[in-house]
């Protein structure tokens, strides 16, 4: 049996993503920034953190593909919007293995092209934005700031700094859990009885 599906595209995820990606990318810039001495290294091996970032990306990018639910996809949006922050935050040691000295004018570029994409989603697809985002109840606006937190914290474990990292992921586990809503589905004997 061949099902045809109609292409729906979702400017709502589309402005999760983005924002989280500007949040992931300021937040880690910020924090590496604040913490420039600490580095995380063990046997020889420095763990930068574009590597949360690509494992956050993998794992939102196969969820996304393999599940079909329209509150979940808000989920991975903001995940994988997350791991493009780290992953953005240190393009510069991927792309020149080591040579930072053009931050100050990546970050700058990466803060426009975040701010002309939202302006374009908010301009052009306003209201499927206001349904995406803004129609959403309270409860899945905790989950995903929770699950941004939790997310957020890796970057704290990428610095070696362990109970900050521990305090603002058992606040996103919290935020996670008072938003998440498990959805209800029906006995199959109840049904099949009925």
């Amino acid at each position: 049996m061949i099902r045809e599906s109609a292409r729906q595209i979702k400017h709502g995820l589309a402005f999760y993503g983005t924002l989280a990606f500007v949040a992931g990318f300021f937040g880690a810039r910020i924090f590496a920034t604040l913490n420039s001495s600490v580095v995380v290294e063990r046997s020889g091996i420095h763990f930068h953190h574009f590597w949360y970032g690509v494992i956050m990306v993998e794992a939102a990018g196969w969820l996304g593909i393999t599940m079909n639910d329209e509150r979940l996809d808000r989920y991975f949006a903001v995940i994988f919007g997350l791991g493009t922050g780290f992953i953005g935050d240190e393009v510069g040691l991927l792309l020149t293995f080591g040579d930072y000295s053009f931050r100050l004018a990546f970050t700058f570029f990466v803060a426009a092209v975040a701010f002309i994409i939202l302006a374009t989603l908010l301009t052009r697809f306003r209201s499927q934005i206001e349904k995406d985002v803004l129609r959403v109840g309270i409860r899945q606006h905790l989950s995903a700031w929770g699950l941004f937190l939790v997310g957020f914290s890796t970057i704290f474990f990428a610095f070696g700094l362990n109970t900050p990292g521990l305090a603002v992921a058992g606040l996103g586990v919290v935020l996670f859990l008072v938003g998440f809503e498990i959805r209800r589905r029906p006995n199959i004997l109840r049904t099949l009885a009925s």
